[in-house]
């Protein structure tokens, strides 16, 4: 999985701008992404703060974890 330039913060900080009533444009272009990457982020990030969004990436990534593992069981759903 491709590692993120950007961290949770800013992330979050983007989302937080676009709430805000800033222009999808202006924000984008502060943060360096396109809209469409910016609406991704506000779809998943929408009403968190940083600490919300470390604790969401460390269950992902425990599950990404276990789902391997299960599958290097044998184990299906």
């Amino acid at each position: 999985m491709k590692k993120s330039i950007h961290s949770e913060s800013e992330m979050v900080k983007a989302v937080k701008e676009l709430e805000s009533g800033i222009s999808a444009e202006v924000v984008a272009r502060g943060h360096g992404v396109t809209r469409v990457t910016l609406y991704n982020w506000k779809s998943k990030y929408s009403g968190m703060d940083v600490n919300q969004v470390r604790r969401l990436k460390e269950l992902e990534e425990e599950n990404r974890k276990l789902i391997f593992e299960n599958e290097e069981k044998g184990v299906r759903y």
